[in-house]
């Protein structure tokens, strides 16, 4: 079956405090490798980014078989991948101007920022609600465009803060929920702040940077395939025009900052997720995550709630019964670029297929090299 691959601008009115009330545009690819046959028999899933990578370097990698969104394709599956506002291909507002780039950051920027530093736009860019909201928009798009009821969810990092959320307040429309190394504060604030926020709307990551924190987590031989962190690093600046002008000049030519945007989150913690029992109950839960995962799983604790994040309290936080955790072995948070990627890909399809892993519905588990799962094991009690 050959994949359909189709770029839509789905329209949406923005929540963003910095455009708020105006016609905007959201970045959404698709590959559609639906087999021909009844309508009824579609299936679509939507994949939402993190924090820090957008969709296309995250999802779709081109890169022999890194391309996680086309192996889903090709199990049959319509397959869509969205960018938030201030990420990606979606509008990034108010992060064109250096000066509102982060103030600890501002050596990754051009030209130069010397003396007293002017923003702007003194406010963070995003929030928890304009975020649902684009993904409430892009979903409805998906229920019209390929008339299906329900989406299935795909969601790395910080796409959690989105997706959980919607997932309890619209079980009608989400079959499932497939998180990888998801952000989750047990103890994070309920309530929004006063909006907008006061700070910087933008975020930068550098090559090394990137690498660096890449570094941390990969403790196994050959984690990560020799080469990967400029194939990544490439993926980031062919999706950033303005942010490869920035940055110190090497060899001739800007190394280049991959702009992202700084938003402030809330509304996601124990109660969030053991709301009503619809995570594990209506809306099946699959959450993932690599043994090394050190930036989903803060260590040492933070004394900030905020901050402290921790990826086993999040199963342990659904009240629903159809809720699994599987540990990866040789793998960090950058997963889908890792050595342990085609294993992520075929627990996700079989995922989507059965709802189900190994067959099982709850439970927790590992995934070894050979992507083999067998139960956790137990730890002695503390004597």
């Amino acid at each position: 079956m050959a994949i359909v691959t189709t770029d839509h601008s789905v329209p949406h009115t923005s929540t963003v405090p910095a455009t708020a009330g105006q016609k905007v545009e959201l970045f959404v690819r698709e590959h559609d490798g639906t087999p021909s046959g009844p309508p009824a028999n579609r299936k679509a899933v939507l994949m939402l980014h993190g924090r820090s990578v957008p969709a296309l370097a995250g999802y779709d990698l081109q890169h022999t078989s890194y391309g996680w969104a086309k192996a889903v394709a090709q199990a049959g599956y319509d397959v869509f991948m969205m960018d938030l506002q201030g990420s990606g291909l979606s509008p990034r507002p108010r992060m064109e101007d250096p000066c509102n780039v982060n103030p600890l950051q501002q050596g990754a920027v051009t030209p130069p920022l010397m003396g007293t530093r002017t923003a702007s736009y003194p406010y963070v860019l995003t929030n928890s609600q304009s975020d649902r909201d684009e993904l409430g928009t892009v979903v409805d798009y998906i229920r019209d465009e390929r008339h299906v009821t329900k989406v299935a969810f795909i969601g790395w990092s910080a796409a959690a803060f989105a997706m959980g959320p919607y997932a309890v307040n619209n079980p009608g429309k989400v079959e499932s929920l497939f998180l990888l190394a998801p952000i989750f504060p047990p103890l994070g604030p309920s309530t929004p702040p006063t909006l907008p926020a006061p700070g910087f709307p933008t975020h930068v990551l550098t090559h090394d940077g990137l690498d660096l924190a890449w570094a941390k987590e990969a403790k196994c031989p050959n984690q990560r395939e020799e080469g990967m962190i400029d194939v990544v690093w490439d993926a980031l600046m062919e999706i950033d025009p303005l942010g490869r002008t920035w940055g110190p000049i090497e060899d001739g030519r800007p190394v280049g900052a991959s702009r992202y945007r700084n938003f402030v989150s809330w509304g996601w913690n124990n109660t969030t997720a053991g709301q009503g029992g619809v995570l594990g109950g209506s809306v099946p839960v699959l959450i993932v995550h690599g043994e090394h995962d050190k930036t989903a799983n803060t260590t040492p604790p933070s004394s900030n709630p905020a901050l402290d994040f921790h990826v086993p309290a999040l199963y342990d936080a659904i009240t629903g019964a159809h809720n699994i955790l599987v540990t990866v072995k040789c793998a960090g948070h950058s997963m889908p670029w890792e050595i342990q990627h085609k294993n992520l890909h075929n627990l996700s399809n079989y995922w989507l297929k059965h709802l189900a892993v190994a067959g099982k519905t709850q439970g927790r588990y590992e995934m070894d090299l050979n992507g083999d799962i067998s139960p956790e094991p137990e730890v002695p009690p503390v004597l």
